[in-house]
């Protein structure tokens, strides 16, 4: 929840840079309370695991006491500009929709999560897989790679993947199906390759236009077989039961209802479709956690910074895998949106996961 750069009339008797240092404050302590939940939700993990490390709960515990600390700024602000930056900070809550959402770790309106993500992608577009090969030292190629391997693609499919707009992944399983080793264990005729069909929808056309671009370096610029779509995730434009598989990598956390886009989801897919899901998840490893939330939080939005000329977008890409469900909560969402045989698999202690199922 970001305070308005503008004072309000109860804070007129405070000069133009109190307030905006009382704003700016007020925002810096509001996430520290937030990661300061977060940490004590992990306290409580270690101390419930049948083999915790004192060790380690002691170093989660001074996170957690240098986080409160800093938090208290709030009441130094409130104390030396009484109750006026609080109530400010109220109505600012207050007048977010009765169904605000998460952008990050911060409830913004249900309306303009679309417009903040969309920005993200816009800003981050031209740098994006680059930023993929950096923070993941390049292993997001092979998470991809065991993605595509789970979705097991034949000549003739038609298949859906989301959030997709570079291509990435498509390129992954256009390669599969047009595979000359593939295509001779399986005896595969030229029509059949021909019919297969690889939709790539993505709700931004930046990144789509950067998805028509690496095809066009890649000569199937005027493939048949790849088909680019700007569309919304929430309310795919595919009719019922039309696709084989559907896949979505980093971009369902990005959605705002993900109930709703696992609904479209399974209403898209045929019988027997298969629906694969690589997403940044939760890590529950001692220590390894720790190490990871310090790369996260204090490395990866430098790394934005430094090569993308964008902290900010990625500040929101580490805060956004914080707010996401954890593996066992996700899955669980994909049963009930219908779907049975609901998997999941952790790479890297639980950097990534992917989730598969089957519409029966």
């Amino acid at each position: 929840m970001h305070l308005t750069s503008r004072a309000d009339s109860s804070l007129s008797l405070v000069s133009s840079s109190q307030v905006i240092w009382a704003e700016t404050k007020t925002q810096w302590a509001y996430n520290e309370l937030q990661e300061a939940q977060y940490l004590f939700q992990s306290l409580i993990r270690y101390r419930q695991h049948k083999t915790r490390s004192r060790s380690c709960e002691f170093v989660i515990f001074l996170k957690l006491r240098t986080n409160f600390a800093e938090a208290m700024a709030l009441r130094s602000i409130s104390r030396r500009f009484g109750s006026r930056v609080l109530s400010y900070r109220s109505s600012s809550v207050a007048s977010l929709h009765s169904h605000a959402t998460s952008f990050g770790f911060q409830q913004v309106k249900e309306e303009e999560k679309r417009k903040l993500v969309g920005n993200v992608f816009s800003n981050v577009a031209s740098s994006y897989d680059i930023m993929n090969d950096v923070m993941s030292g390049g292993l997001h190629r092979l998470w991809k790679e065991r993605l595509v391997g789970k979705l097991s693609p034949f000549a003739g499919m038609k298949h859906l993947d989301v959030a997709g707009g570079t291509g990435d992944v498509a390129f992954r399983i256009f390669d599969a199906v047009n595979s000359v080793k593939r295509r001779a264990l399986r005896k595969v005729d030229e029509d059949s390759l021909e019919e297969t069909q690889i939709y790539v929808c993505d709700i931004n056309p930046n990144m789509l236009n950067v998805g028509k671009q690496r095809a066009a370096e890649r000569g199937l610029g005027d493939n048949k077989s790849l088909v680019w779509v700007e569309g919304d995730a929430e309310a795919l434009s595919f009719d019922d039961n039309s696709m084989d598989g559907y896949t979505i990598a980093f971009g369902i956390r990005n959605v705002t209802h993900i109930e709703k886009a696992l609904a479209e989801a399974y209403r898209v897919l045929k019988r027997g479709g298969r629906f694969l899901c690589l997403e940044l998840s939760h890590v529950d490893i001692p220590v390894f956690k720790d190490v990871y939330d310090l790369y996260s939080f204090k490395v990866i939005p430098n790394l934005g910074e430094l090569i993308a000329g964008d902290r900010e977008s990625y500040q929101y890409l580490v805060e956004s895998i914080r707010r996401f469900p954890p593996q066992e909560k996700f899955a669980t969402m994909i049963a009930d949106a219908g779907f049975e045989k609901v998997e999941y698999e952790n790479l890297v202690g639980g950097v990534v996961a992917i989730h598969s199922a089957i519409k029966l």
